[in-house]
């Protein structure tokens, strides 16, 4: 509204400057009125910066250009500037309020995940609803979701069966089915049935709390780009003034006709002022990149700060790890081998010895023998043996379960198995007893992933696994690999990943990242230039160790992160290039006399607007 006032204002003020005959102190004060409507937000920003030790800002350059502008008049022999100055204050607030839209239209598009946020919880309390802020529910309770209601808190369902919406989680349009012992996360919408679900953490531990933590905190990770913007601004702004002093003062000085040549450089560095204001750099670069974090949201992807982005755009190293990754990591029994006990006893004893376990290994081999749970088996002395299995107590029985590196630490000679998948062994009293063998799927897109990585130009595409020789070679030639490495222990892909690092990756300013479920590779993710969870949907650990989390299990999305991440670097580029050629190619004329007050408005604030513009297109990832 303002800027309409000010507009009218100012058509109205050179209306009368050329049919009125106003002396130059009547000409001030009539085009006051539209410079103060117009630009008393500026100036009273540059004055609070001066009072807070922030003095060398966008504002303060405006303020003293204009300001300069206006009183160029009163000097012998000089032109007023009376409309000119108004009308750089005017366009630079229109350019204000094209970043406001622009980075309104950012915050929309993260706004759609942010509506995650539940505003209710109805909780079954004595056969009653009782309707509760979702901070005061607390784990253990029953909370009830009906039709088209949002999913307050992370739980799992004890009644009902329905149709979750997740896509303001995973980016995913197609609606989930769950049931009766299914987990549902807080910020999925209810879409058909009620259910009845028991909630498993509290409001501040749940998915959607994270997720909102993690897009608020996004902007404290800047960018090299923002980084060097900053820093250039701090000190670029104070050069710019001196200059504009130098510029004035020396020339009419060496000239020796101070008073004569002093209106025509003063003129000349009011236009270098105006020209020089890094508006066009300072806004629209970060804009740009948040941009690019609002526009990679809406797919899905979750980028913690604009410095992954830069990371992801030169990334030339891509590390998978296998299992829940490039797989389902939904394993099944395949065939049982018992070497001194039948199918059942085998069955019964790694079930029960992995009945605590959350590894999905784990999970499959209480799927094909459900009756553990209830056969009422002691089991004791439970122990995870770090990359090789767990040892528990079976009725008095020591049982291991795991791999051959466990097998050959208790002393049983282990059988190979002819079946290509993960092989479990299992020892009784240090006696081999038999082996189980389990396979796992792998996803439906990631050959299409792999495909994509590289024909983007990502350099080496590997897989570090902690898998059998056999599996991980499998899986590598079933996706065309360029190489991989199994039988890991956790602290062998940390110096897999290393070496990466300082050989391949850095050696060329490439960088490498690692892809993995954020479950048992936080070592690894950490270690990362950049680290990338896959179905970071429910997982704590994806979500705390990732500098990126893809919020379903699709390997494809990591192809669109990089490919967002460079369109949001090129487009940065763009604009720093734009601004400083055309900002450049004005301070020469400028410097010859030959620009033109109107030159440097667009120099400063058309180019600008130009540049804001240019970054709104990241949001269209």
């Amino acid at each position: 509204m303002k800027i309409a006032i000010a507009a009218v204002l100012l058509v109205a003020a050179v209306v009368v400057e050329h049919t009125c005959h106003l002396n130059t102190w009547q000409l001030l004060l009539l085009y006051l009125l539209p410079y103060l409507v117009a630009g008393h937000e500026t100036l009273q920003e540059a004055l609070e910066g001066i009072c807070h030790g922030d003095v060398f800002n966008e504002h303060f350059l405006m303020s003293v250009a204009t300001i300069g502008a206006l009183c160029i008049g009163f000097l012998p022999g000089a032109e007023t500037e009376f409309p000119e100055a108004v009308f750089v204050m005017l366009f630079f607030q229109i350019g204000e309020l094209f970043e406001g839209y622009a980075e309104g239209k950012s915050r929309e598009s993260i706004a759609q995940l942010m509506n995650i946020r539940p505003d209710v919880a109805f909780v079954e309390r004595d056969g009653q609803l009782q309707r509760m802020a979702p901070e005061q529910v607390k784990p253990g309770d029953i909370i009830v979701v009906k039709p088209g209601e949002r999913i307050p808190l992370d739980g799992v369902v004890t009644e009902g069966a329905t149709q979750l919406n997740t896509v303001a989680l995973t980016g995913e349009s197609l609606p989930r089915e769950v049931g009766v012992g299914d987990e549902v996360f807080s910020g999925c919408v209810n879409i058909s049935g009620m259910v009845r679900v028991k909630v498993t953490k509290s409001y501040g531990e749940s998915t959607a709390s994270k997720i909102i933590d993690l897009v608020e905190n996004a902007s404290e990770h800047k960018s090299r780009s923002e980084a060097f913007i900053t820093r250039f601004a701090r000190y670029y702004t104070p050069v710019v003034v001196i200059g504009a002093l130098l510029l004035a003062i020396l020339p009419p000085l060496i000239s020796g006709q101070f008073n004569s040549e002093f209106p025509k450089w003063l003129h000349r560095a009011l236009i270098f002022l105006v020209v020089s204001c890094p508006c066009a750099l300072v806004l629209s670069v970060p804009l740009t990149f948040f941009g690019g974090i609002g526009g990679a949201s809406r797919k899905g992807i979750l980028v913690k700060g604009s410095n992954y982005l830069d990371i992801l755009a030169r990334t030339g190293v891509v590390v998978f790890d296998k299992t829940g990754t490039l797989t389902h990591g939904k394993f099944a029994v395949e065939a049982v081998h018992p070497e001194t006990c039948d199918e059942r006893h085998l069955l019964h004893l790694a079930a029960h010895v992995e009945h605590y376990s959350t590894h999905p290994i784990g999970a499959a081999l209480r799927d094909a023998f459900p009756d553990e749970a209830t056969d009422g088996c002691l089991v004791e002395e439970v122990e995870e043996v770090a990359g090789q299995g767990v040892r528990a107590k079976v009725e008095g029985q020591v049982v291991c379960v795991g791999n051959t590196r466990m097998m050959e630490a208790v002393g049983a000679k282990w059988s190979d198995c002819p079946h290509v998948g993960t092989v479990i062994h299992v020892a009784i009293n240090g006696e081999y007893a038999g082996h189980i063998a389990i396979s796992d799927k792998v996803k439906d897109d990631s050959a299409e992933a792999i495909s994509q990585l590289k024909e983007m130009g990502v350099q080496l595409v590997a897989m570090l696994t902690g898998d059998r020789e056999e599996v991980a070679a499998h899986v590598a030639n079933q996706l065309s690999l360029d190489e991989y490495h199994a039988g890991l222990l956790p602290q062998d892909k940390v110096e897999h990943m290393r070496q990466l690092i300082e050989g391949k990756g850095k050696a060329k300013d490439m960088g490498v990242a690692f892809v993995g479920d954020g479950i048992n590779d936080a070592p690894v993710l950490a270690m990362a230039d950049v680290g990338i969870a896959m179905g970071g949907l429910g997982s704590d650990a994806a979500i705390e160790a990732a500098d990126v989390v893809l919020m379903d299990d699709h390997p494809s999305k990591i192809a669109t992160a990089i490919a967002i991440a460079r369109r949001t670097l090129h487009i940065a580029r763009q604009n720093v290039w734009m601004a400083i050629g055309i900002k450049v190619a004005v301070l020469i004329l400028a410097s010859f006399g030959l620009a033109t007050m109107w030159m440097a408005v667009f120099a400063d604030v058309g180019v600008t607007v130009l540049a804001v513009l240019n970054a709104m297109r990241t949001l269209n990832a």
